[in-house]
């Protein structure tokens, strides 16, 4: 008999060590140490696998464990084989069919679940072959910007160069989000395999992962898969992996800024061009890509560039890996197809707010997305539905708020958030996201309303067009859509139009 119990930092925090160690005084069973599946209202999630069978019970406190022991199948809390839960059935896990299945840091069980395969397949294959793939099957970038990866590796691979570098932005900072911290906890040797064929692909010997400080846990397991990855003989041949650990600053998730402060320099934009690709890490040609995007490559070298880009509707090709957080009743990671309607992810999936109460609006994308009105909820989750209504779907978190929340002090939450985490280098986000947090206060204050709203409009014009980022280039996006819906909430005249 095997139980398996999550390790990843949210069933930790929930108590999933000490029922582990309730596991281990009340049974001799082995103790397995595997990744989260994301049905995070379950957690700590436990399954208990004998002979044939791999039932999952949950949530799981370590005074359920000797009832649990006790009863099996009868116990309260069982939930059946984990393979026929409906929020898993759902799901179309390609980036994520390993995680929460195999023991995290095991090589051998992620071998026996086709690891590796990719790897093994790029290898046969001329760097133009593993690029053409990668663009065949239609994957961009997951972070947020949404840029073909194939394009990306190729501008790399055209580059004539001596050193090449392959960069992982892991500085997952986007509220709501956490699909790159569950796969470097729940299956890292997929990112460590998909850093190894992007280097294959584009002549690449050393990657980077760049790591955001707020995940220790992550840390932790992701740096003893490297050193397994070494002592197996996968890294070192050829292909060289460093774990590097930031400082907190929001705008280290934007590439360049993660260039500069990966060179140890304070993290601040750069101008492009030059690109990244062409002039990047140390100067040189670099490929720098999300966790989720890495990740997903072996899959797109095992199983075939069609087999990925089959998946998904219009330009939005393969899957999303969607994060449903905040006022939810089942919060968790869903990978599913793009096109989606995101009504029948707030509702059908996520069954509605935590609290019962309606929802007022959800914010896709981060702190910088728009706050989508109750009349956009029909609209199909993919890239180009979000952004004919101005809005993204960016790293795929969704941030749900029901009608309790004040979207004016929404709004200026935007603001000040861009005030705090801007690197300053250029003036329309240093000094307009300052501005715009006074104007916003003054609008909320009575203060000559209609005449700051039409100047906090104006100032949101600016940063759209004149930031060097999408730090201050998006901000007004959260500001513009809650003046745009909720008018009432700033204490001005309603003006709502349809979306």
């Amino acid at each position: 008999m095997k139980v398996y119990v999550p390790h990843d930092a949210s069933s930790l925090s929930l108590g999933a060590d000490e029922v582990a160690e309730a596991f281990k005084k009340n049974t001799a069973a082995g103790i397995v140490r595997n990744g989260s599946c994301g049905l995070y209202w379950l957690e700590p999630m436990i399954e208990i696998e004998n002979g044939k069978d791999r039932l999952a019970y949950g949530p799981v406190t370590a005074e359920d464990v000797p009832s649990i022991l006790k009863q099996g199948r009868a116990h309260p809390l069982c939930l059946g084989p984990i393979g026929e839960i409906k929020a898993l059935k759902i799901q179309n896990r390609l980036t994520f069919a390993r995680c929460g299945v195999i023991e995290a840091l095991s090589i051998d069980d992620y071998k026996a679940q086709g690891g590796f395969k990719g790897l093994e397949n790029a290898r046969k294959c001329s760097p133009q072959e593993i690029v053409n793939a990668v663009k065949e099957s239609g994957l961009r970038g997951r972070g947020g910007a949404a840029f073909p990866t194939g394009i990306k590796w190729q501008t790399v691979l055209d580059c004539k160069a001596g050193q090449k570098y392959i960069v992982c932005n892991a500085d997952e900072g986007d509220s709501g989000t956490f699909a790159d911290r569950m796969i470097m906890e729940g299956d890292p040797f997929s990112l460590i395999e998909g850093m190894m064929i992007a280097g294959l692909a584009v002549g690449a010997t050393q990657g980077y992962i760049y790591l955001r400080s707020e995940y220790p846990n992550a840390y932790k397991i992701f740096r003893q898969a490297i050193e397994i990855a070494y002592k197996h003989g996968y890294l070192g041949d050829g292909f060289d992996l460093e774990l590097r650990v930031g400082a907190g600053a929001y705008i280290c998730g934007e590439e360049t800024a993660l260039l500069e402060s990966l060179e140890g320099k304070r993290g601040v934009i750069r101008y492009k061009p030059p690109l990244p690709a062409i002039k990047g890490l140390f100067g040189q040609p670099t490929v720098v890509n999300n966790v989720i995007t890495l990740a997903t490559v072996p899959f797109i070298l095992a199983k075939g560039a069609e087999a990925y880009q089959k998946c998904g509707a219009g330009k939005s090709r393969g899957t999303l890996t969607i994060q449903l957080a905040g006022n939810i009743k089942r919060p968790g990671l869903y990978e599913l197809d793009f096109g989606i309607a995101l009504k029948e992810l707030l509702y059908d999936i996520g069954g509605g707010t935590a609290t019962g109460r309606p929802v007022k609006t959800v914010q896709c994308g981060g702190p910088l997305g728009a706050y989508l009105h109750e009349s956009q909820f029909d609209l199909p989750v993919t890239y180009e539905d979000f952004a004919g209504q101005k809005a993204m779907v960016g790293h795929g978190g969704i941030v749900v708020f029901d009608d309790t929340v004040n979207m004016a002090e929404q709004a200026r939450y935007a603001m000040e958030f861009c005030a705090v985490e801007s690197c300053g280098k250029c003036t329309p986000c240093r000094i307009g996201s300052v501005r715009g947090t006074e104007v916003i206060e003054k609008i909320i204050a009575g203060e000559k309303p209609e005449m700051h709203r039409k100047l906090l409009e104006d100032l949101c014009a600016t940063m759209l067009d004149g930031s060097l980022c999408a730090m201050g280039g998006l901000t007004p996006y959260p500001v513009l859509s809650a003046l745009k819906f909720w008018p009432e909430d700033f204490g001005l005249a309603p003006e709502r139009k349809a979306a």
